[in-house]
């Protein structure tokens, strides 16, 4: 079973999910068709429709494709095909009178560009891509090597010391006590030096005399203060008139 590989005459770029109303990006793409891309730039330039500009992003990424990827240039190129696709729908919503909600819905397309030679002669292989360059070795730093030591010779090793006696290892711990020191004659003693201390008298304690009862003035005696007398307000008004 043998297949045939179709060729390719179209170089292919597409836009997918672009915030746009299919119904206004189409409007757009209906310019472009069938013209070349030098033309096709110079209208998508001045155009005023906001939608151009993503049109023109798309134009540019299929002329980008044909350059790189198949050596061809872009000015040689045609809009062969143009179109739009609906994508979906972002559902929103706003508050209206009465506590009613007013549906907002935001339109997403997907645009797609082709170009192709006007001639309508099959477009070359893809260039191979370039072998990615090896990554160079990385250059290991030598480790450092600790320097060996050098064995020791039987002469400068040391003697193993001799064992000591029990007694004369008993006779070094205990140590002589040392004498004391002898008074020397010219040193007066203390207690012929120092005076006897003199002995303190107690201090007599001091005693309160109370003041005789006599001096003290006589409270003066308060009279009763008299009694007030009050009359009833009927015999009050009585009297006044």
């Amino acid at each position: 079973m043998t297949t045939v590989e179709a060729e390719r005459t179209q170089v292919r770029a597409e836009a997918r999910f672009v915030r746009t109303a299919p119904r206004k990006a189409q409007l757009v793409v209906d310019q472009i068709r069938g013209r070349s891309v030098p033309e096709a730039r110079t209208i998508l330039t001045f155009m005023t429709r906001d939608a151009a500009r993503d049109v023109r992003k798309v134009l540019d990424s299929a002329v980008a494709n044909a350059e790189a990827n198949h050596g061809l240039a872009g000015d040689d190129l045609v809009v062969s095909t143009a179109f739009v696709g609906a994508g979906p729908v972002l559902k929103r919503w706003r508050a209206r009178a009465r506590g009613r909600v007013a549906r907002i819905r935001k339109r997403t397309c997907h645009i797609t560009i082709l170009l192709a030679l006007p001639s309508g002669e099959a477009i070359p292989a893809p260039l191979p891509q370039p072998a990615p360059a090896p990554a160079a070795p990385v250059e290991e730093a030598p480790a450092e090597e600790t320097p060996k030591r050098a064995p020791r010779r039987k002469s400068e090793e040391p003697a193993p010391a001799a064992e000591e006696p029990a007694e004369e290892a008993a006779a070094a711990e205990e140590k002589p006590k040392r004498a004391p020191r002898p008074k020397k004659a010219d040193e007066p003693t203390p207690a012929a030096d120092e005076a006897p201390a003199t002995e303190e008298k107690p201090k007599p304690k001091r005693t309160r005399t109370a003041k005789p009862k006599a001096e003290q003035a006589p409270a003066a005696e308060e009279k009763p203060k008299p009694k007030r007398t009050t009359r009833s307000r009927t015999k009050k008004t009585e009297e006044e008139s």
